[in-house]
Order: structure tokens, then C-alpha cells, then sequence
């Protein structure tokens, strides 16, 4: 069976994501921080209904910390399928940004990318297959105002991708970024309305987080093993 980690796996949209891949039979690895009772629950539920799940809590911006927890993954398989959705906010004005607020979202986000693949990658590649995904974003590409912190993480984790993909590519390991754009959750709900949502997005909705499941339970397949070092919109056309 092959194991997938997920970061950020008890998010709404990681909560998805680990659904959809447990279903396609694989051995789901939840990652957490804040939300590590959400992972263990998550893992809790899946196990009841026959799929095969583990909780894992570390905090991504700790890069000793997270290599340590690593580690101790690779003592019992290695995961196969890393899919990187671990990200946090601290949305401002660029002018008024300060540096924690700069500094804490590419920790996660960015930082977080390289603590979680970088000691997974060789044992990887010694299987000779493997799916890497980053979790990015539409403000990655299109940009958006109070999120300069945001887009620059997103885009990194764009460019890593397409780096990585090519040092990879002849060992049997893609790696790919997905970028969502308005995908339904309690927060996106809190910030606005299905006419705005309408307003921005022109299939006049917001995604669902299973589409965006979907999406990388396919990246994660043998059938995708010839799509690599690319970043895939899924954002109802806004670009």
C-alpha cells in the first residue's frame, strides 16, 4: 500500500484531499499543527469506515523539528505521495506588513515545502516513484491586494515545483503545483457572498473542495506520471 502525507490534512480543503486519496486505497499520513485533534478524529473516522489513516502533529515553520518527525515517518514506509496544502494568513496592506506577518506565512507555506520534502526525497526516489504536490494558490498568479505575503509563498512554491520536476523527472517523481481559486469554506463564507463570489468568478460559484480533491488524487496517480514541473489552475475561469 502506499503511503501519502498530507499537510495541513485537517484543513476543509486537506480534510478533502485525505478523503479522496484514502478512497483511492492509499495509506493517508494527516498532518496538523494547530488542528492535530481534527487529524486524529479525521484519522479515527477514516480507520472506522475501512481505510487505512495515522495522524502526525508538528509545527512546519520548526524545520528541526519537522526533519525529526520525518524521520520517524521514513521508520515505517516511505510516503510516496506528498501533497504540501499546509498554509496560514496574515493578510495587510504591504506598506503596514510587519516581518512576522511577513516571515510567518512563508515559514509555512514555503519554508514548510522544504522541511517536509527535502528529507522524504532521496528515500523517494530510491523506489524510483513518486508524486509531489504543493498546494498553491490563484493569488499566485493573479495577485491580490493585502496578500503580498500570500502570493509571494504561493509563487515559490510554483517555482519549486518547476525546479524540482527536472532534477526528478528520470527517477520516476513529478512534481506539480495545483492552484485553486474561491473554493467553498467556513472562511470564504465569512468573507463573502455568493453574489460577490458571482461577481469575481466567472462560472459564477465557488469550487468545491472535492473538484480540487479530484484534481490531485489524479496527480497522484499512475496515470499522470508523464505531468510533471507544471501548475495547474482550477479557479471556474477567473485566469
Amino acid at each position: 500500500m502506499r503511503r501519502a502525507l498530507i499537510t495541513g490534512g485537517a484543513s476543509p480543503l486537506g480534510a478533502a484531499i485525505t478523503r479522496r486519496l484514502a478512497a483511492s486505497g492509499l495509506h493517508v499520513i494527516i498532518h496538523a499543527h494547530a488542528g492535530a485533534e481534527r487529524a486524529q478524529a479525521l484519522a479515527a473516522e477514516l480507520t472506522a469506515a475501512g481505510h487505512s489513516a495515522e495522524a502526525l502533529a508538528c509545527d512546519l515553520a520548526d524545520q528541526p523539528a519537522t526533519h525529526a518527525a520525518m524521520q520517524l515517518l521514513l521508520a515505517k514506509g516511505v510516503p510516496q505521495v506528498v501533497v504540501h496544502n499546509a498554509g496560514t494568513h496574515a493578510d495587510a496592506p504591504f506598506a503596514g506588513m510587519s516581518p512576522v506577518q511577513w516571515q510567518s506565512v512563508l515559514d509555512v507555506s514555503l519554508g514548510g515545502f522544504y522541511a517536509v520534502v527535502q528529507p522524504l526525497l532521496l528515500p523517494m526516489l530510491a523506489t524510483r516513484w513518486g508524486r509531489i504536490i504543493a498546494v498553491s494558490s490563484v493569488t499566485a498568479i493573479l495577485g491580490n491586494r493585502g496578500q503580498v505575503n500570500y502570493g509571494a509563498a504561493k509563487a515559490g512554491l510554483i517555482g519549486a515545483v518547476k525546479s524540482l520536476a527536472r532534477e526528478v523527472a528520470s527517477r520516476g517523481v513529478t512534481a506539480n503545483a495545483v492552484a485553486p481559486g474561491i473554493i467553498a469554506s467556513p472562511a470564504v463564507e465569512q468573507a463573502m457572498d455568493a453574489k460577490r463570489i458571482a461577481e469575481i468568478v466567472p462560472a459564477r460559484r465557488a469550487g468545491r473542495p472535492e473538484e480540487v480533491a479530484d484534481l490531485i488524487n489524479f496527480l497522484a496517480s499512475d496515470q499522470a506520471g508523464y505531468i510533471t514541473g507544471q501548475a495547474i489552475s482550477i479557479n471556474g475561469g477567473m485566469g
